[in-house]
């Protein structure tokens, strides 16, 4: 849900952009009001979206459109490549408990922003490791969750 409301802002933002040979600091400022807002509303601390936005306008203002690319791709572009450093470009495996042992991994977070699916989706890719999984649901207030 947060990430569908910030694709659908930036597309509005960058149909606006469409047709410019370089990006100005107006143009980039308006994308990134929008993402400061989108990912605001998606309970991003505050800080880290100041930083993220800050680091987006430095790489942005004044950049020439790259072959091929028009601005609003070059935006996308930036803000896919500070999003993924942001988050971390790393790869990593689950830690399960040795032998035996039960490994317990808990899903927390805002209602509508996949934890289900995901914990779903988890559980098939973990099958076809050879895991077998359990999943608890926990969601009292939407039965089709548990479902």
């Amino acid at each position: 849900m947060a990430f569908e409301s910030l694709s659908e802002k930036l597309n509005a933002v960058f149909r606006n952009l469409r047709g410019k040979g370089k990006l100005s600091e107006e143009d980039v400022k308006a994308a990134l009001r929008e993402v400061r807002m989108a990912l605001l509303e998606a309970d991003v601390n505050f800080r880290v979206v100041k930083q993220f936005v800050q680091s987006i306008q430095e790489r942005a203002v004044g950049e020439e459109v790259m072959n091929g690319l028009n601005p609003a791709q070059m935006v996308i572009k930036i803000v896919d490549e500070e999003l993924t450093a942001l988050m971390g470009s790393e790869t990593t495996e689950i830690a399960f408990q040795p032998g035996k042992s039960i490994t317990v991994i808990m899903m927390c977070g805002l209602q509508g922003a996949g934890k289900t699916t995901t914990a779903a989706k988890l559980a098939g890719k973990l099958k076809t490791k050879g895991k077998n999984s359990l999943l608890a649901a926990l969601d009292v207030y939407r039965p089709a969750a548990v479902k």
